[in-house]
């Protein structure tokens, strides 16, 4: 149903301008059976979130949108049209975007499940900035990784600056957080995972001389961007890797790193 706004503090745009936490609780993010909600920012994304088969709640757009929009969702979903100054003010972001969208979160994988079915795995380990971890799941996705795993300390891939720097690839890489009372090196060795622990030690592996076994699940893992991975998933990953660097710089940014990373370990087909 496409309905007017003309009044940027309509209370029924309030979803709109709610902070991560309002859409989701801690609880929400760890719910198998699906709870809480995300915003997609961008056309782009909010088609990806629909084609993905999130399920609207109400949408945001321009004239044009809310015409393309009412032909593919629900008719009981309410869209909203407003003018640019409306639509700049409601989102916070500076700009009027062409479309924004309040969709129920889908249900989180389960870990077992999904190393299970895949080939690829990108490990996330207390990667806590959602910049970063869009970066590194917009990559993913386009290198032909399979999944990502994250840590009980790392960000939400649907989190609203991890969904907008991913573009929405966020919505289409499967997800799964391993529990805070889980061992994510023995959820990898339970699988009999070859991983790949990156780190910018000199002694490691460089990733140009690695031979990627065919036949068996490759786990890539990463740390946060201070403290890098844990001492004890340091110990059991099958090898560490490096990115060899130059004029004296020790690393990259952990979304720079793990793209070349997952381009030398990736699938070749």
């Amino acid at each position: 149903m496409i309905d007017s706004v003309e009044n940027a503090l309509d209370e029924r745009l309030d979803p709109f301008r709610w902070r991560d936490r309002q859409l989701a609780s801690k609880l929400d993010r760890l719910e198998t059976v699906g709870a809480g909600l995300f915003v997609a920012e961008g056309d782009l994304v909010v088609q990806r979130a629909i084609d993905a088969g999130c399920v609207p709640v109400a949408l945001l757009c321009d004239d044009m949108m809310a015409q393309h929009f009412a032909q593919t969702v629900p008719s009981n979903v309410n869209i909203f049209v407003g003018n640019e100054e409306l639509r700049r003010e409601v989102t916070g972001l500076g700009v009027p975007l062409r479309a924004t969208g309040l969709f129920q979160r889908p249900p989180l994988t389960d870990c077992d499940e999904l190393i299970s079915r895949s080939r690829r795995i990108l490990v996330a380990e207390a990667v806590d900035n959602p910049t970063n971890l869009g970066a590194i799941i917009r990559s993913a996705a386009g290198l032909g990784w399979d999944a990502l795993i994250l840590s009980a300390g790392s960000a939400d891939p649907l989190a609203r600056r991890a969904l907008r720097v991913s573009m929405g690839t966020g919505l289409t890489l499967p997800f799964a957080r391993v529990s805070p009372n889980d061992s994510l090196p023995e959820l990898l060795q339970r699988h009999k995972v070859v991983s790949y622990g990156l780190t910018p030690d000199n002694t490691a592996v460089s990733v140009r001389d690695v031979v990627v076994p065919d036949e068996r699940i490759v786990a890539l893992l990463l740390g946060s961007e201070r403290e890098g991975l844990d001492e004890v998933t340091m110990v059991q990953a099958t090898e560490l890797l490096r990115i060899p660097m130059h004029a004296g710089v020790d690393s990259l940014n952990v979304g720079a790193a793990a793209a070349i990373a997952m381009y030398a370990l990736g699938p070749r087909n």
